[in-house]
């Protein structure tokens, strides 16, 4: 049973999440509601949902309940920080599916003391990928400075910080064409192919919720939305061997072995020598690689000195999203 130290009302925040018609793998958060308003806007209630975002009371060790369209139902446990994951194997879970390949289930609470205040009657969604097997390809992309603008390449980082405190996510804005570009890599050259979309970032998990609605607002193609555990500036645990983002996409790309595969990052990190290094390594599944020209000299240099030694797979410095589409069209990915 779970004992509240505060009033705060409890909820569970499910993360979109990828596998397999006979694989279940579905990941989320409980903790206190902070009061966060995304729809709010202004400066003011920008700062604010950004530190109640990182000012999170977590449950730990809760007992959770996650029910299947099914009827079915599974168990889980929170760890010391609230995360909690299902890693099953269930047979059948294609069929369950609505037409983009969406599993969408409930996760509620087991048991909870009655004065503790619960939102949503206890019952949260949570969403599950399974690809159609008629998908032609599928896309990995990049989130800063790929579809949202940050200023990751600024100095210091300086606009990152601005953009992340300041500005409500309704005011956050996609580069010029990118949801147009997705929209069409996501319906393939039939129009309907479904074809699954993988969003990857350096961000902590807390900004999970401010991502997915900018990914709604501007119109990009639904797709699960993959985040790392936030490391505060005296974490002690070591760092993973490889980075954050080159380690989610090698997973998706082992979940999906027979499915190939278009990356797209930026110029501005090392999404250059991430995405060239797993191309390198899984060359028949991956069909192009694209990285977004940032607004850096240098670093756009650099990035055009790798790609001219690079031959394994087509990989372009785009500085449009016209410049990608044009190509992708070429290679026979779109209409």
């Amino acid at each position: 049973m779970f004992f509240s130290k505060k009033q705060d009302p409890i909820q569970i925040d499910g993360y979109q999440s990828y596998g397999t018609k006979n694989h279940l793998y579905l990941i989320g958060r409980a903790l206190e509601h902070e009061g966060v308003d995304l729809k709010k806007k202004g400066v003011l209630a920008a700062f604010k949902n950004a530190y109640k975002q990182f000012a999170t009371d977590e449950l730990r060790h809760t007992k959770l309940k996650v029910t299947l369209p099914d009827g079915a139902v599974f168990y889980t446990t929170t760890d010391a920080e609230g995360y909690f994951k299902i890693d099953e194997q269930v047979h059948g879970l294609d069929k369950m599916t609505n037409s983009e390949g969406w599993l969408q289930l409930i996760v509620s609470f087991d048991d909870v003391k009655k004065d503790v205040v619960l939102m949503g009657e206890n019952k949260f969604a949570i969403e599950m990928l399974i690809p159609s097997e008629n998908a032609s390809y599928g896309v990995i992309s990049d989130i800063d400075d790929t579809i949202l603008q940050t200023g990751v390449a600024s100095l210091l980082k300086w606009r990152v910080i601005v953009n992340t405190l300041f500005k409500d996510v309704g005011r956050r804005t996609s580069l010029e064409g990118a949801p147009s570009l997705y929209q069409k890599l996501h319906r393939g050259t039939s129009g309907a192919d479904a074809n699954p979309m993988f969003y990857v970032s350096n961000s902590p998990w807390n900004l999970y919720n401010y991502l997915e609605s900018f990914v709604r607002n501007q119109n990009f193609p639904k797709g699960p939305i993959l985040l790392r555990d936030f490391r505060g500036p005296f974490e002690k645990t070591p760092k993973p061997e490889k980075p954050h983002k080159q380690h989610e996409i090698r997973n998706i790309l082992n979940t999906y072995p027979d499915l190939k595969f278009v990356l797209i990052g930026d110029s501005g990190e090392h999404d250059v020598d991430i995405y060239l290094e797993v191309a390198k390594e899984y060359p028949e599944q991956i069909l192009a690689v694209y990285l977004r020209s940032v607004k850096h000299k240098k670093k756009v240099m650099r990035v055009k000195s790798v790609l001219a030694q690079y031959e394994t797979t087509p990989a372009v410095l785009v500085e449009k999203s016209s410049f990608a589409e044009e190509h992708a069209r070429s290679i026979g990915l779109i209409v």
